[in-house]
């Protein structure tokens, strides 16, 4: 499509759009530029080309961006900051998870697999009649965005701290319904920034699942990270161990008080959970430990069980105290991997059973993309000056 001239005369401007294929949607993409270059120069307190002393920042060129609409698609030449990202506000309106979505919606149908509750869900969203070519076509589009964001390079950033979890869902694979595994890695930058750095399926969950994620990421540019966090699932951590040597490993401390807490009868769960939490508040390695003696002490006569997994596990669950300039609320548990979780399960669940896999992957991987676009233009997760003083100063 030509480029349109910036005008303010609508008489202009209707013609203009009147001489395209599709004159509604040659208008739909004048007003996204419109608002684009009024929000970045709101941003920046600066009109393009314009000097003054209280601008915020600079422009740095486009960057070309799919936007799936009702009425159709449109590619967006979206404005660049030098420094900080920018996604625009009506995005998060109609995001490409929709039409993730809808292709979801119409594999099921096109496959014979749709419920009441996906007709109802389709009519929401549009849809009608279906052919396999249109499903095919939406598919191989979504697909090849999704192969860029899985494969992109990794070798222009040092991620030091990861964190590593599965997500599961139900799945139709070679004729049977099973629960299928997404595994997923992200990262910090030294900047501080969050990014999803993996979205790999896996049947099953274990050693070798985990050491092919991890040697993926290798080869797409990924050095050794300095911290790991997880839970204690023995693949994973065996396979953390093998493929990051020298790394230390964070057991998610909320993972651990969920398996110490199996074994506490629920009258007294309340009481012993507060002293547990405790453990983890302490402001140093060592009162964590003598904080964690005390709990020993009082508890093992009466719940064995759980103090023996307290012992075995304690170490492990310090670890974040190894690195004291970092937020230890973000680098002590995974809970920032299961809020994500939490997200894509909750946009998930209108599916119920998934018709395949490349439809399971293509849904939760453009919902990350997306993520990681907010999370691109959102503040630092970590600050950087945290990060120069746990790893980089002493490399």
């Amino acid at each position: 499509m030509a480029q349109k001239k910036t005008t303010t005369n609508l008489a202009e401007l209707l013609l203009q759009c009147m001489s395209e294929p599709d004159p509604m949607l040659s208008m739909l993409e004048w007003l996204c530029d419109q608002m684009m270059e009024a929000e970045i120069s709101t941003r920046i307190g600066a009109e393009k080309s314009q000097h003054t002393i209280d601008r915020q920042g600079y422009r740095s060129g486009y960057r070309p961006r799919r936007f799936d609409t009702r009425m159709g698609t449109i590619y967006l030449m979206v404005p660049k900051m030098r420094q900080g990202g920018y996604v625009p506000f009506f995005v998060s309106d109609r995001k490409r998870s929709e039409a993730a979505l809808i292709q979801v919606v119409q594999e099921a149908f096109v496959n014979g697999v749709s419920t009441r509750k996906m007709e109802r869900l389709a009519k929401s969203l549009g849809i009608e009649n279906l052919s396999r070519s249109q499903v095919s076509n939406m598919a191989k589009e979504m697909d090849e965005q999704v192969e860029a964001f899985r494969n992109r390079s990794l070798e222009d950033n040092r991620y030091p701290v990861l964190w590593v979890d599965a997500l599961y869902e139900k799945v139709r694979y070679d004729g049977r319904v099973v629960s299928m595994a997404i595994l997923l890695v992200c990262g910090v930058n030294e900047a501080g920034a969050r990014e999803v750095l993996a979205v790999e399926p896996m049947l099953e969950e274990s050693r070798e699942s985990y050491a092919q994620l991890f040697e993926r990421l290798k080869s797409r540019g990924l050095t050794a990270p300095s911290l790991v966090i997880s839970d204690a699932h023995a693949g994973l951590v065996a396979a953390i161990r093998e493929s990051f040597p020298g790394a230390c490993w964070q057991r998610c401390k909320v993972h651990f008080m969920r398996n110490i807490l199996v074994h506490v009868p629920h009258r007294d769960k309340q009481v012993f959970a507060g002293k547990l939490k405790q453990i983890w508040l302490a402001p140093d390695m060592e009162t964590a430990r003598r904080r964690a003696a005390a709990l020993v002490e009082e508890y093992e006569k009466r719940f064995p069980q759980a103090i023996r997994i307290l012992e075995d596990g304690l170490e492990d669950s310090l670890a974040f105290f190894c690195f004291p300039a970092l937020d230890f609320r973000k680098t002590s548990s995974s809970n920032m991997l299961e809020r994500l979780n939490k997200e894509i399960r909750r946009r998930t669940r209108v599916v119920g059973i998934f018709p395949n896999p490349a439809s399971y992957l293509r849904l939760v991987a453009t919902y990350l993309m997306e993520y990681s676009e907010d999370w691109s233009s959102a503040r630092a997760y970590l600050s950087a000056q945290s990060i120069q003083d746990a790893f980089l100063s002493a490399a």
